[in-house]
């Protein structure tokens, strides 16, 4: 995969990065990328493709078995400093209040700041006098959020962060890392949700095999094949114009990808199909994930 990133302008830099455990078989594998200034990149991928994994050894967490990587130009552990990472479910203590539990983490991170309780605000947090074991897991993840935004630093690493919100946090959310990017701060973050796809500068879908596509969202949406939306029960006639003759089951309906040979215009006379359309995001998702072109 080419790198674009070259210069003062890369905040993070990993080469020929492998982590494997016990067994040796390796989570990722020669993995090579940056992330620029100012840029937010949403990283993607079924579980176990390694995004997490990924993500703690950019923060120093772990240690990858081969490679190296480069925070602000020095190693993860010399940079610190200069990043906050939230870990999904690993961050607050439940046995703390929301409040103590802001009170513990601003005092460890030289980066701390107050504004934990305008984040908390508005994210619609409440109940911060409760213990967090007691919290639902939005609850939760609104919390790891206000706890981590209110940090001050120009990289911001995080682990599936609207996991467990509802779309109107979720949109709450978005709008504060537009704020980071006007603030010329960068985001790398995980996530399994398409909605969260309108808040990038920049996607990277992991596979079985590591990365399989790396770019813009309307880059990566516009090199998606049209989309077949197949209505009635009985769709075997139609495999064969589908990409791996495949039909994915979603809330827009059931709908598969044009196969690269056939004519939209003779496809979409066809029994079953309700109509050729262009891809939405759930589609952009399904397409780099599922079938990795």
């Amino acid at each position: 995969m080419s790198d674009v990133s070259t210069g003062t302008d890369v905040a993070v830099r990993a080469r020929g990065l492998t982590k494997s455990f016990g067994d040796g078989s390796p989570v990722f594998e020669g993995v090579d990328l940056s992330f620029r200034r100012g840029e937010t990149t949403l990283l993607m991928g079924p579980n176990g493709s390694g995004k997490t994994v990924l993500l703690s050894c950019l923060a120093g967490g772990l240690r990858p078995s081969r490679g190296s990587i480069s925070v602000f130009g020095d190693p993860p552990a010399d940079g610190r400093t200069e990043l906050v990472f939230m870990l999904q479910d690993g961050l607050a203590v439940d046995e703390l209040s929301g409040r103590e539990n802001a009170a513990f983490y601003t005092a460890l991170h030289p980066g701390a700041t107050d504004r934990w309780q305008e984040v908390a605000d508005s994210l619609e947090l409440d109940a911060l006098d409760r213990r967090v074991a007691d919290y639902s897991g939005g609850m939760r993840r609104k919390l790891e959020l206000a706890l981590t935004l209110s940090v001050d630093v120009p990289l911001y690493l995080l682990d599936e962060p609207t996991a467990a919100l509802d779309p109107t946090t979720v949109e709450r959310f978005h709008a504060m890392l537009d704020d980071l990017a006007d603030a010329g701060r960068t985001v790398v973050a995980t996530s399994h949700s398409p909605r969260d796809i309108r808040a990038a500068d920049r996607l990277v879908f992991f596979g079985s095999d590591g990365i399989v596509a790396d770019g813009e969202p309307d880059a990566l949406r516009e090199a998606t094949p049209p989309v077949v939306v197949v209505e009635g029960g009985t769709t075997d006639d139609l495999r064969p114009v589908l990409r791996e003759g495949r039909l994915f089951d979603t809330d827009a309906g059931r709908r598969g990808f044009l196969a690269a040979q056939a004519d939209p215009e003779a496809v979409a006379e066809r029994p079953g199909v309700r109509a050729i359309e262009v891809p939405t995001a759930p589609d952009v998702f399904n397409y780099y994930i599922h079938l990795q072109p």
